[in-house]
């Protein structure tokens, strides 16, 4: 990737650059009401194009762009390429302030997914930061715990944490800066504290069912979240960061910090052990490819659900939704009918591919997913099997049991044209409920997506990464060029949120805030299916009447994820878009 960045004096610079950067927050095409101003027609053009109202603005710019799920990650990112840094060092940046200031989310304690667009040469990178399960990690070890599942909460849910690995392998391959440069705004939030908003204090009352007494004391000091507008502090996190800062990824994973976590789970009863920690690599690994609206969709392989985007795609394609219209009850019966055969194959076959053989080529084939897309009916169907050997049950890894999508997602496009679609995640939200007290490191639960089934290839098993949700997403335009970056929180609803998002801009014109802002539903195992409480009751009516299970979900919340997007425009300039239903946050220059 190319850069013209000298990152002497960085500190200095990324100061001046971060007041500039908040001083710039306001985009250039806000009207006076907040409005979005879509396009150039003039009042008396006939021809006018009217677009939706949104809560926000589409952002956009000429040289770069950059989106997270808070506004002082993106102020921090907007920072690194104002001063000359590229799409990597800006993520990465984020990702470290994300990782205190979303501290119920994300962070030193989980992992970490990116797909690199590499504007001089149009070459594409995937990397897979999930880390394994420790040596000790058999279903005979859950048995002699007197487990007959593995527990989606506690020590038995945290595999190796990988996220600091893709920090420091993201920089030393595409970067510009050190790692302690990019680290050095989240190193400062978490020593000297950063002001809680309402959302925060709302998402920590939420998601602190089941934290652990350190977890609660620094959390929920006196049994509540911190006041809003008080600081945060986390001086523990404070002081692993610098290490990791100064030290690299090995002074997380062969140094104090794994010591202290893996002598803390080995207490709790948990399966890690420091050699674990030791022995995590990043794994480099190449996108697959879907076809879509005239795109070239990119995903990472297993052991990501994000082949399961390309099966709902690909299906979808064979059937004329934009005749359907938006949000008909036709429309939404076809996807909700289309994700259930997605989420079929994907809950039989997702797994590591290193510990089984899985028929990728086959899900993939264009003939079979032509042939299971017809199989849409007009009624819901209550169960779907898996279409490429359906002999294994498919109870495993649906979601239900755990599925807060406790995730944030990073983006951002620099001025050499490079792109990174970057997401990073704890899953549920803090986790595995355990906060590590020396560390100020929360631990994930990732590791609670196995199953002990020893007939399905996502059975535990040592060295072996765990099933996840997290799917980034990248497209490009027929001729390689980059076309867009998108990706979402929300555990099973990303692969169901990113297509009608890609719907509502490449099938119903929307601009991506209003495409982003649209209503959206969210369809659980079985008939179950949540929609927001803007998509009209007669169509809920309508599909009450095939069979679904309609539940209305007033206001904007996370349940339906917090999407955020960077389109590359036919005339080169770059829109951004960020969802009202977290924080989530864009700019441009």
């Amino acid at each position: 990737m190319q850069s013209r960045h000298d990152p002497q004096n960085f500190p200095a610079r990324f100061a001046v650059a971060l007041t500039v950067a908040l001083f710039a927050c306001v985009p250039a095409e806000a009207d006076p009401s907040g409005n979005a101003s879509e396009g150039d027609a003039s009042a008396g053009d006939a021809s006018a194009v009217e677009f939706p109202i949104t809560n926000r603005p589409d952002v956009r710019g000429v040289r770069g762009a950059v989106s997270s799920d808070h506004p002082l990650a993106t102020a921090a990112g907007y920072a690194v390429l104002k001063n000359g840094g590229n799409a990597v060092d800006a993520v990465v940046t984020m990702a470290g302030v994300l990782a205190v200031v979303r501290p119920h989310m994300n962070g030193v304690g989980g992992d970490a997914f990116g797909i690199f667009y590499d504007g001089e040469t149009g070459d594409v990178v995937g990397m897979n930061g999930s880390g394994r399960a420790g040596a000790l990690a058999t279903p005979s070890f859950f048995e002699r715990a007197g487990r007959e599942s593995i527990p989606g909460s506690g020590p038995l849910s945290v595999s190796v944490p990988g996220a600091v690995a893709a920090w420091d392998d993201a920089l030393g391959r595409f970067g510009t800066i050190s790692l302690a440069e990019a680290l050095a705004p989240g190193i400062g939030y978490a020593r000297d504290g950063f002001p809680v908003s309402s959302r925060l204090a709302s998402d920590i009352a939420g998601a602190s069912r089941g934290l652990n007494q350190p977890g609660l004391d620094l959390y929920l000091p006196g049994g509540s979240p911190p006041p809003v507008g008080s600081l945060l502090k986390n001086p523990a996190l404070a002081a692993t960061l610098e290490r990791i800062a100064i030290e690299g990824k090995s002074g997380f994973y062969d140094g104090v910090p794994a010591a202290a976590i893996s002598a803390f789970l080995e207490r709790e009863g948990g399966y890690l052990r420091a050699g674990d920690f030791a022995a995590h690599e990043t794994t480099w690994t190449t996108p697959l490819e879907g076809t879509y609206l005239d795109h070239r969709i990119l995903v990472l392989p297993p052991n990501t659900q994000g082949i399961a985007q390309i099966l709902l795609m690909e299906m979808a394609a064979e059937h004329d939704l934009a005749a359907m219209g938006h949000n008909t009850a036709d429309y939404l019966h076809t996807l909700i009918e289309l994700k259930k055969l997605a989420f079929a194959d994907r809950a039989r076959w997702v797994a590591d591919p290193e510990f089984a053989d899985l028929p990728v080529k086959e899900l993939l084939d264009a003939e079979y997913l032509r042939e299971r897309a017809l199989k849409v009916g007009t009624q819901a169907a209550e169960d779907v099997p898996p279409g490429i050997d359906g002999s294994v049950s498919t109870d495993v890894q649906r979601g239900d049991a755990d599925d807060s999508g406790d995730t944030v997602y990073i983006t951002a496009v620099d001025q050499w044209g490079n792109a990174v679609s970057w997401i990073q995640s704890l899953y549920a939200g803090f986790g595995s409920g355990l906060l590590e007290p020396q560390t100020g490191v929360v631990l994930q639960n990732r590791g609670g997506s196995f199953t002990l089934d020893p007939n399905h290839p996502n059975v535990v098993a040592p060295g072996k990464r765990p099933y996840h949700t997290l799917t980034p997403l990248m497209a490009l335009n027929r001729d390689g060029s980059l076309a867009f970056t998108l990706g979402t929180p929300g555990g099973d609803s990303q692969v169901q949120s990113l297509i009608q998002i890609v719907n509502n801009v490449f099938l119903f014109g929307m601009t991506p805030q209003a495409a982003i802002e649209a209503p959206r539903f969210r369809s659980y195992n079985s008939l179950r299916v949540d929609f927001e409480d803007r998509i009209p009751a007669d169509v809920l009516s309508a599909l009450s009447g095939r069979g679904h299970e309609p539940q209305t979900i007033h206001g904007w919340t996370a349940t339906f994820g917090g999407a955020q997007m960077i389109r590359v425009e036919p005339w080169g300039t770059l829109t951004v878009a960020s969802d009202p239903r977290r924080e989530a946050y864009g700019m441009a220059y």
